[in-house]
C-alpha cells in the first residue's frame, strides 16, 4: 500500500492536479486520453496512468488519414499498457474539406480541429455511455498565449447532458517541452521517430500553425503529400499559411524553398 501511495504522490506532483481530480478518481470517473501519437499525448498518458487505475482509462485517437504522420496508431499501441484504444474518423479528410470549401483552414477558423479531431472524439466518448467523464487533453501553456489562459479543469456544460457529467482536464498544461521529453525518457520510452528527424510538431504533416522549419522538414520527408498541398494552393488560388508582416503572402514553395515538381 505504501508503494502505491508513493507512486501516486510522485505522479501527482508532475500533473496539473488538485483535490477535484482525486475525488473524480475515487468516484470511478472514466479518464479519456486524447492521444495523437505525439510527444505531449505520450507524456500525458504516462503521468495520468500513474495515478488513475487502468480500468478507469481509455484512449481515443482521431485518425487523420493521409495527412497524419505514418505509424501514429502503432506508436500509441507500443507506448501504452493495453487500455482500450478507440480510433475515430471524420466523414471527410482534410484534403477533401479544402477541396469542397475552396480554401484552407486558418488560425481563426480551424475546421481541421473541430471537424477532424474534436467532433469525432466527442462523439466517440458519448457513445461509450459513461456518466462521469474526464476528457484529458495535452495542451500546454508554453505553446501559445491563448493556451496559457486555458483553465486546467472545467465542467464541459455542452457535453454534460442526459445525466452525464463531463470535465475537460489539461494534466500537463504547466510542463515545458523539455519536461515532456524528460517524462518520456524517464519511462524508458522514445517519442515518435518524426521528432528525431527534425519535426517539433506532430499530428498533421503540414499544419497551418507550423513553423517554416517544420514545413521544410515535412516537405523533405513527405514529398508526395507536399506536392498535393502545393497543387491545392494552385487549384484554389489560396495559400496554406496566413500572410505575415515580415514575409507577406507566400506559397508553400516560397516558404520551404522546395520545388514540388
Amino acid at each position: 500500500m505504501q508503494l502505491q501511495t508513493d507512486i501516486f504522490a510522485a505522479g501527482a506532483q508532475r500533473l496539473q492536479m488538485d483535490d477535484s481530480i482525486e475525488d473524480l478518481i475515487r468516484r470511478g470517473a472514466l479518464f479519456v486520453i486524447n492521444h495523437s501519437g505525439g510527444k505531449d499525448s505520450q507524456a500525458m498518458y504516462l503521468l495520468v496512468s500513474q495515478v488513475v487505475p487502468a480500468h478507469q482509462i481509455v484512449i481515443v485517437h482521431a485518425d487523420l488519414g493521409e495527412v497524419e504522420w505514418p505509424g501514429a496508431e502503432a506508436h500509441i499501441e507500443a507506448t501504452t499498457r493495453g487500455e482500450p484504444i478507440h480510433v475515430c474518423r471524420a466523414r471527410r479528410t482534410l484534403l477533401q474539406m479544402i477541396e469542397e470549401r475552396g480554401k484552407f483552414p486558418s488560425p481563426q477558423q480551424r475546421q481541421c480541429t473541430s471537424d477532424l479531431k474534436r467532433g469525432p472524439i466527442e462523439r466517440t466518448i458519448r457513445h461509450l455511455g459513461n456518466k462521469l467523464i474526464v476528457n484529458c487533453m495535452g495542451m500546454r501553456a508554453e505553446e501559445s498565449p491563448g493556451r496559457a489562459k486555458l483553465q486546467t479543469l472545467r465542467l464541459n456544460a455542452r457535453n454534460s447532458k442526459a445525466g452525464r457529467k463531463w470535465y475537460d482536464w489539461l494534466p500537463i498544461h504547466h510542463l515545458s517541452a523539455s519536461d515532456v521529453f524528460a517524462t518520456i525518457a524517464s519511462a524508458g520510452q522514445s517519442p515518435h521517430p518524426i521528432y528525431a528527424a527534425g519535426m517539433t510538431r506532430f499530428s498533421c504533416c503540414f499544419c497551418i500553425m507550423a513553423s517554416r522549419a517544420d514545413l521544410t522538414t515535412a516537405a523533405r520527408l513527405n514529398p508526395a503529400l507536399y506536392k498535393r498541398y502545393v497543387q491545392l494552393e494552385r487549384s484554389t488560388g489560396q495559400v496554406m499559411l496566413m500572410p505575415t508582416k515580415k514575409h507577406g503572402r507566400q506559397t508553400l514553395e516560397e516558404v520551404t524553398g522546395i520545388d514540388a515538381a
